[in-house]
């Protein structure tokens, strides 16, 4: 597994790029620019995987209207940057931190100190989703640069054998992992502008794809009304402020009567939007949601009728 592996040092991500060999000569600006330039590659690599996305997107979607959930695995900055996801799903969309789970080698004692060697215990991965009690209605997703994380791997094959839908994403060609997933998902970057560290470019474009999965499940779950966060907690003032400005624009009302509205309906903003666009009761527009499955457009053309 070490870097005596033939395989590990074909990777893309292994390579050297020839744009940055003299990046220690150069002066600071030139060397952000070169950086920044070869930033300029990543949207339009992850662009074309973006059918795959998709595909990943609605077949997790389908189970989780049956109850499941959507689970990140991975080890390193990959981990990371699905903890972090994970972690963001609660406060900006009001679902509950069971609903997107992160789940990284060595535990969360990783995410600020490094622990070597737990990415390469496919057993460990295995056993990780076992503590959470992976099932077929949930979707388990590996993130691993290299596409080859011993960890993720045993994960995914844990969950398939619970019979979880199972996705990768990974920033290599011909992956490993991908043999391990139903739907994988090959992100090519190439080299990294300092040889192998795949927290930039490759870290990109896992981060990017993250977003999409988590902000595109929240919209379907009807999460969002137009291009509003309408299901975010607001538990702190900034937030509450931020909730008044959002039933302000959606219904038109002053903001002052929006946070009065939004006080009055137990800081719920998608009720308060309800109530200020319909004029309907509490209760009325409380009914109207749940029968809607929570979307707001559906309740309000149901209240409107």
């Amino acid at each position: 597994m070490g870097n005596g592996d033939g395989a590990f040092v074909r990777l893309g991500t292994e390579q050297q790029d020839p744009r940055t060999a003299h990046i220690d000569e150069m002066g600071t600006l030139e060397a952000l620019e070169v950086i920044n330039d070869l930033d300029h590659e990543i949207a339009p690599a992850v662009r074309r995987i973006l059918p795959a996305v998709a595909q990943l997107v609605d077949a997790a979607f389908e189970r989780m209207q049956q109850g499941g959930r959507l689970i990140y695995m991975g080890a390193g900055t990959s981990g990371r940057l699905g903890v972090l996801d994970a972690s963001e799903c609660p406060p900006t969309y009001g679902v509950s931190p069971d609903l997107v789970i992160g789940l990284i080698a060595g535990g969360y004692e990783a995410l600020v100190r490094s622990q070597e060697g737990a990415e390469d215990n496919p057993e460990a991965g295995a056993s990780d989703l076992d503590a959470v009690n992976v099932c077929e209605r949930d979707t388990v997703i590996g993130l691993a640069a290299s596409g080859r994380t011993p960890y993720v791997i045993g994960g995914l094959d844990r969950a398939r054998e619970r019979g979880a839908l199972t996705g990768a994403v990974c920033c290599v060609r011909g992956a490993r992992m991908s043999a391990h997933a139903d739907i994988p998902i090959e992100c090519v970057v190439g080299p990294e502008p300092i040889m192998g560290s795949t927290r930039m470019r490759s870290g990109t474009a896992q981060k990017l794809i993250c977003n999409m999965i988590s902000t595109e499940l929240m919209v379907k779950s009807g999460k969002v009304f137009g291009n509003l966060m309408v299901d975010l907690k607001p538990t702190n003032e900034k937030l509450v402020n931020r909730a008044s400005r959002i039933i302000s624009t959606v219904s038109g009302v002053g903001v002052d009567e929006a946070a009065d509205l939004l006080a009055a309906s137990g800081h719920d903003v998608k009720v308060a939007i309800c109530r200020a666009i319909s004029g309907a009761s509490e209760s009325t527009c409380r009914d109207e949601l749940l029968r809607a499955g929570g979307n707001v457009a559906k309740t309000i053309r149901s209240l409107m009728a």
